[in-house]
């Protein structure tokens, strides 16, 4: 495995598809028809310059950083709490457009509560937020027997979201993503974890109920789908289903990144989450030049990638 690559492909992924996002979000899918976004454009709805990217690649980052380190939940805390308090890994030195269920659990952790017991457990808890943050855990539980993976899994998503549907989220989203550095065919890989996962979470003895949730992915053909079905919004459900599905109806890491911005509504997250898969199936070297150019930090990205990548580099060789 090249972990540094997968380092890039992921960390790009992520910040390219949501810095696309940033400068439309809340806009609805019909005003898209008339105008849709083709490039990277800056301002906006936070009037930020091109090429910024959101909360959602923070918290990536910031996982990304503690995973440097050996794992602990712990330091993924802190690093979130930093970006809270201390604008640590923001884009441009000022954090903005925090979900509320995450700054709840960044407040549970400031006072004292443990990392894994912090995120909200409600039904109502179920927002995109440990969703749009997950995807560097992937080098960590790559090499993990499935039942370890699920379990790590659970504990980083349980930070700031510890509801089981919004792990299952992670842990799919997760899958997905182990899959493509094996199988670069991505129906293959859907293919596989409708088998796979179904069987998994029923081994995991998760209620039924929950598991009929994730169905349009789990038995269903989501490619299929038109895209009045999508539904772009903040529920994880329905993140990881416009991603899954934005991925599946293209063929190429633009293409899919702008897809999942012109569904509107949630543009930025629907975005990175497309991103972070697209950025693993396609690579980093498919990533338009001038939007790697333009984007916030783009040279710290890359070291943090090195520095992931070398990490995970040393320990399997």
């Amino acid at each position: 495995m090249d972990y540094k690559n997968i380092a890039r492909n992921i960390l790009f992924g992520v910040s390219v598809g949501d810095a696309l996002g940033v400068p439309v979000e809340f806009r609805r899918r019909e005003a898209f028809k008339q105008k849709p976004v083709t490039d990277m454009i800056g301002y906006g709805t936070y009037n930020l310059p091109p090429g910024t990217w959101s909360d959602d690649s923070s918290l990536t980052f910031c996982l990304a950083e503690a995973l440097t380190q050996d794992f602990d939940t712990s330091t993924i805390a802190n690093n979130f709490v930093q970006l809270y308090e201390n604008n640590y890994w923001t884009p441009r030195g000022k954090v903005f457009d925090i979900g509320i269920a995450t700054q709840r659990a960044l407040l549970r952790l400031k006072k004292g509560i443990a990392p894994e017991q912090a995120g909200g457990t409600e039904e109502t808890s179920n927002g995109n937020g440990s969703l749009m943050r997950i995807s560097p855990l992937l080098l960590y539980i790559l090499d993990k027997p499935i039942d370890e993976r699920f379990e790590i899994t659970k504990r980083v998503s349980s930070i700031t979201h510890a509801h089981i549907r919004s792990i299952m989220a992670c842990f799919y989203y997760l899958e997905f993503a182990r899959q493509l550095l094996t199988e670069k065919n991505k129906f293959t890989v859907y293919n596989n974890l409708q088998s796979e996962l179904t069987a998994f979470f029923q081994s995991q003895k998760i209620n039924p109920k929950e598991t009929a949730l994730f169905n349009r992915l789990l038995i269903g053909t989501i490619h299929q789908e038109p895209e009045e079905s999508i539904v772009s919004g903040g529920y994880v459900v329905h993140s990881l289903e416009s991603s899954i599905w934005c991925l599946l109806t293209t063929g190429s890491y633009s293409d899919a990144v702008l897809k999942a911005v012109n569904l509107g509504d949630d543009t930025d997250t629907t975005a990175a989450i497309t991103g972070g898969l697209a950025g693993l199936l396609y690579g980093f070297e498919t990533i338009p030049t001038n939007w790697i150019e333009i984007l916030a930090r783009h040279e710290d990205i890359e070291n943090l990638a090195e520095r992931l990548g070398a990490k995970f580099s040393d320990e399997n060789n």
